[in-house]
């Protein structure tokens, strides 16, 4: 047994943003996450939007939090080199009935303190001024609410970032591991978290091993999982419903089409299906909404994948999916019965700090958040600030976005920034060995991935596969057979041809 001052149940990135906040602190703190990376789960399938914040009820934790965390973003984006981009968003009207809810839009967005909104209206000059805004805006549109604090991140690198620099800082991490239950400690305040360990290369085990962990605090940032944690250990249960929603992903050539991140007029089960530049000169439309019962399922359909297609093509003029559409996908939100976030100590579980009901504006609203919890952890167990805090990180330098001084200066230090592996999203060995060894670095395909982008272009990794799965054995000093896809069970070979 282990005994922690804190545990952090989950490494998306809300965990993450927890984590960086509370590394700030001359604290004891320990993440645990079940999957073999961070941003696993609802993380890794986000639209990557950064809300304006004139959705959420004024009042509410998401409004207030929304706000705070899209203000952060951009400071952030600098201290710890991820891509983020202040690109405005708009609230599509497609009927003259439709404009009184954008004027609740509008005011609600006031209420909760966000600047510069307007509503653009066709009938003023026939629709110039929606055109001049976006060139390819349906001739259906009548009005928008235009945001211009909205904003675009990249997902994955803003939860790495944050883990990266939480690591640095002195937090721990463990990976593949799966809190099974969590009790109040018998022999004094606290809690005892009863884990399994997964096998994987970090970790080094061959089979599934029992561990079991002490906590002084715990806090409960586990995503559509968080109601079950909480229920562990509190009598007043709370009911978190996963939401799946599926998306399209467009070839780079449609990264032009539009400039806004573009919204329909929201309903009860969520923003609806959206149009959006990516970081990375990409298209992304989706997702849908759908209630689901099974807390795993990320499977596609071929119905909401049309759905998503049609939907999106209201918004837009001739929307280019198709031969365009390079991957799709599918993502969990966690909606919690009471429509809004759950954030703070449980009432009648002391030193248990729930984080739960992060949906939609979760990410935009996560390093609020971890700003938030830190307060809270604060208030109950009062520690001093780190002199020899580190508030900046230096991410992987792009090949495909450096200029050629830049290039240059990679290749004379490794030759390995001039072997370009990714031929789709030009990422070269130097990237993925650099992805690798850094903190908490890539043991997986998948990590690889989300770190320099090996594997998102056209193709989908079919021809890079070899070479990264060669890199990784090289680099982690295992054999190929042992590299997976995302962890324990998703091993691409199962041997050497003709060792039998």
């Amino acid at each position: 047994m282990q005994h922690r001052q804190i545990v952090i149940i989950g490494a998306g990135v809300t965990g993450a943003c927890i984590a960086r906040e509370l590394s700030r602190r001359e604290l004891d703190v320990l993440v645990v996450e079940r999957m073999s990376d961070v941003c696993e789960g609802t993380s890794k399938a986000n639209s990557g939007i950064v809300h304006a914040g004139y959705d959420a009820r004024p009042g509410t934790l998401k409004a207030r939090l929304n706000v705070q965390g899209n203000a952060m973003m951009a400071e952030l984006s600098r201290e710890l080199d991820f891509p983020f981009r202040n690109n405005g968003s708009m609230v599509l009207c497609f009927e003259e009935d439709g404009i009184a809810a954008l004027e609740e839009l509008k005011s609600r967005g006031e209420q909760n303190g966000v600047k510069n909104l307007e509503i653009v209206r066709k009938d003023a000059d026939g629709g110039a001024a929606l055109k001049e805004l976006e060139p390819n805006l349906s001739d259906d549109v009548v009005a928008a609410l235009v945001a211009p604090t909205g904003g675009i991140v990249d997902p994955f690198l803003l939860t790495v970032a944050m883990a990266e620099n939480a690591c640095v800082n002195g937090v721990s991490f463990s990976l593949d591991t799966e809190v099974d239950s969590i009790a109040g400690n018998p022999d004094g305040p606290g809690y005892v978290l009863d884990v399994t360990m997964h096998p994987s290369i970090r970790n080094g085990l061959k089979e599934d091993a029992k561990d079991r962990i002490e906590a002084d605090l715990v806090i409960n940032a586990a995503g559509v999982h968080a109601d079950v944690f909480h229920n562990m250990v509190s009598g007043r249960k709370i009911n978190v419903t996963a939401r799946k929603g599926e998306y399209c992903l467009l070839d780079k050539k449609t990264g032009g089409y539009v400039r806004h991140t573009l919204f329909q007029l929201p309903t009860a089960m969520g923003k609806g299906v959206l149009i959006t530049p990516t970081t990375h000169g990409n298209v992304l439309i989706g997702p849908t909404a759908e209630d689901v019962t099974d807390r795993e399922t990320m499977n596609t359909t071929a119905e909401g994948l049309a759905k998503v297609i049609a939907t999106a093509g209201r918004s837009v003029d001739s929307l280019p999916s198709g031969g365009n559409v390079i991957t799709s996908f599918a993502g969990l939100r966690a909606h919690e019965d009471g429509g809004d976030f759950i954030i703070g100590e449980a009432e009648d579980a002391p030193g248990f700090i729930d984080v739960a009901g992060i949906e939609s504006p979760g990410l935009s609203c996560a390093p609020a958040i971890g700003t938030y919890v830190a307060e809270i952890v604060d208030s109950i167990c009062p520690s001093s600030m780190k002199e020899d805090f580190v508030a900046t990180r230096r991410g992987i330098t792009s090949m495909a976005n450096a200029d050629d001084e830049v290039r240059a200066a990679c290749m004379a230090e490794n030759p390995a920034y001039a072997n370009v592996i990714c031929r789709c999203e030009l990422v070269t060995e130097g990237e993925i060995v650099d992805a690798i060894n850094r903190p908490l670095g890539a043991t997986t395909l998948d990590g690889i991935k989300r770190r320099v982008r090996a594997g998102m272009g056209r193709c989908q990794a079919g021809f890079c596969t070899p070479r990264q799965v060669a890199i990784l054995a090289g680099e982690l000093g295992t054999d190929e057979s042992a590299i997976t896809k995302k962890g324990c069970g998703s091993e691409l070979l199962t041997g050497h041809n003709k060792e039998a």
